[in-house]
């Protein structure tokens, strides 16, 4: 029995991982990479004209 216990926890941890898995996948397709590109396209912008500015 000790031994069945220990194989289940790894199983369990297995299915927790894939459920985890699957909802971080979901969340991803919702919200896009749009808003921090766009973020970076200003910083870069700042960056340049700071350095063409002296």
């Amino acid at each position: 029995m000790d031994a069945l216990a220990w194989l289940l926890i790894p199983l369990v941890a297995a299915v927790v991982a894939g459920l985890w898995g699957s909802w971080a996948l979901r969340t991803r397709k919702i919200r896009s990479d749009g808003p921090e590109l766009d973020g970076y396209a200003r910083f870069r912008e700042a960056m340049e004209k700071s350095r063409t500015g002296t």
